[in-house]
């Protein structure tokens, strides 16, 4: 069991930044499927997770789309509302895959590469 927490490159954002993006994607598919089995199976073991990025807001986007039509992955979006970076302007910074099976996550995240 893993999760996957990609993070948009594109936007060059601090690591602080991309740090609290991607717990803030991480945080939320877990709390949103907190009674999902593989969330319970994930956080009863090592929780594992992984960092990759993406380019552009299209492929996070595009990501996002394909992994949620999967309804058996926890899947969550998250849009920073621009207050300390981004000039207010709302923008999509990060996704977590997961926590699935790493066999199942791995269809949508495999090519990725690793933060």
């Amino acid at each position: 069991m893993k999760q996957v927490i990609v993070v948009r490159r594109d936007l060059k954002m601090r690591r602080g930044k991309e740090i609290s993006q991607g717990a803030h994607a991480s945080l939320k598919a877990t709390l949103d499927y907190i009674d999902h089995p593989y969330v319970k199976e994930w956080l009863a073991d090592i929780f594992t997770k992984i960092g990759v990025y993406v380019d552009s807001e299209k492929e996070l986007l595009e990501l996002y789309d394909r992994v949620s039509n999967d309804s058996v992955i926890p899947c969550s979006l998250i849009r920073d509302n621009g207050q300390t970076e981004f000039k207010g302007v709302d923008t999509y910074t990060a996704v977590a895959v997961g926590p699935a099976p790493r066999n199942m996550i791995d269809e949508f995240t495999g090519h990725l590469k690793l933060r």
